[in-house]
């Protein structure tokens, strides 16, 4: 078994860092479905890898040829095997907390917004109000 040849480097340090051995990752080729007509029915161009130590399986069909789908196949796999082993360290883990960090930070900033509009509602019946009158 041997990895696509244009898989990118950080890939393969983090193949090297994570100690994983290529004999433990099978590789399956089959018959993509979903949308493609003619093409995706007669041409295998979906990729399964099942890594053994894990049990972790992929399969991934989001191109036409396999080469493109094997290339990303792999780079999935070693991803979730990374998240597995490190937990919150792992790149996938610090990307989803920077994203929830954001939406925190967006909801703070549309509440502040809201407050800010329902002042100034309240200032503008403030000001209908005749002089004298008090509630």
């Amino acid at each position: 078994m041997h990895l696509p040849d244009d898989l990118q480097h950080k890939y393969l340090l983090k193949i090297k860092k994570l100690e994983i051995k290529l004999e433990d990752i099978e590789e399956h080729h089959t018959r993509g479905g979903g949308h493609g007509g003619q093409k995706i029915n007669k041409s295998t161009n979906c990729v399964e890898l099942t890594h053994e130590p894990t049990g972790i399986t992929v399969r991934y069909q989001h191109h036409r040829g396999l080469h493109q789908n094997r290339k990303e196949a792999y780079e999935l796999l070693i991803d979730k095997i990374e998240e597995e082993q490190l937990g919150a360290k792992s790149e996938l883990a610090q990307k989803h907390h920077k994203v929830e960090k954001q939406k925190q930070r967006r909801s703070r900033r549309s509440k502040q917004k809201m407050l800010e509009e329902k002042h100034h509602q309240s200032d503008k019946k403030d000001a209908r109000k005749k002089v004298g009158e008090e509630d």
